[in-house]
């Protein structure tokens, strides 16, 4: 079977070829720099590009798998969550394909599709496991019992962890996107000079809150009045203070759940701190820990055409009437 994955739910237009569950081509467009400026992404801009971008890389993932269009047995897309206009770009353009070929399509929820980002990378990898999503928009721990039965056992309450990134670095004039910039001065800084708070760390529940901890870094800006923000120390610091309230909820989702499989989804998850600690963790306490490579923690068609295959062996279909969900949740 062959399919065709589109991803436009944000600022990464994407098209990819799968094979009977291999990737033949993930061709990823990125706007970053076109945002950059702006501080964030613009939704508007941003749907715009993708209309402009998503015949071109169409083309050039189709060149890339070596294969005509008539070939093509089925097309996945992402319906939400996200940007609506984004989203719209991409469902318009998989449903006309759809039709023009006579071919079926289905809508992948985003956040799915980047726990089937694992299933690339894995595939040996089966239910049940725990999932720490943990992106721009989401931050949230799952427990997979099996590929349709998704149980959500935590998530945010107001801030994602990506988001808090984001406004972190902007109040310590770092650009955007803030994860790898406050990874990047992190390197440099000392981790534990600055004990901010970890919001819910030991709550009965799992879930997270992050505003707070963002509120308190940019009261210790305000410290430092008439000398420079240590901004190393202070990105060390909150990094550290992420990345511990992550893990501790996780593995102890993991622990209370009885299983011993984590496995790490979304842009967050590229962090290198994060993965370190997680390994660290997963080997002191005999867990098996996955986390995909760099490609797939960020957007990509490669877990949506993934995520779609699955869909499309089921007979899952979708039919045109179906509308992009921009708060879709599993």
């Amino acid at each position: 079977m062959l399919v065709l994955g589109i991803e436009t739910s944000c600022d990464e237009t994407s098209v990819a070829v799968l094979k009977d569950g291999k990737i033949l081509s993930n061709v990823v467009a990125s706007q970053i720099e076109i945002h950059k400026k702006f501080g964030g992404v613009v939704p508007e801009i941003a749907a715009r590009h993708h209309l402009t971008n998503l015949p071109i890389v169409f083309k050039e993932a189709l060149s890339k798998a070596n294969i005509k269009l008539n070939e093509l047995n089925g097309i996945a897309v992402t319906y939400g969550p996200g940007l609506i206009g984004a989203l719209l770009v991409g469902l318009s353009f998989a449903k006309g394909l759809s039709l023009s070929l006579n071919i079926p399509f289905v809508g992948v929820n985003h956040i799915i599709g980047h726990i089937f980002a694992n299933y690339i990378v894995y595939p040996d990898l089966k239910p049940p496991f725990i999932v720490l999503m943990v992106s721009g928009g989401h931050t949230e721990i799952l427990k997979v019992s099996d590929y349709e039965n998704i149980e959500v056992l935590g998530k945010t309450v107001d801030d994602a962890a990506g988001e808090a990134f984001d406004k972190v670095a902007r109040i310590l004039g770092l650009g955007y996107p803030g994860g790898p910039e406050i990874e990047k001065a992190a390197l440099t800084g000392k981790k534990d000079r600055f004990k901010f708070p970890r919001p819910l760390l030991n709550s009965n529940d799992y879930n997270f809150s992050f505003s707070g901890l963002k509120t308190s870094v940019l009261y210790k800006t305000k410290e430092f009045q008439n000398e420079s923000i240590p901004v190393e120390d202070i990105a060390a610091s909150f990094q550290e203070a992420v990345v511990e309230i992550l893990l501790k909820k996780t593995f102890k989702a993991a622990r209370n759940s009885g299983i011993r499989t984590i496995v790490l989804a979304g842009g967050v998850a590229a962090n290198k701190r994060l993965r370190e600690e997680a390994n660290k963790l997963a080997n002191a306490y005999n867990y098996n820990i996955l986390i995909p490579p760099l490609q797939y923690c960020t957007d990509n068609a490669a877990m949506i055409a993934m995520a779609g295959y699955y869909k499309l062996s089921k007979k899952q279909f979708d039919d045109i009437s179906l509308e992009a969900v921009p708060n879709l949740t599993i």
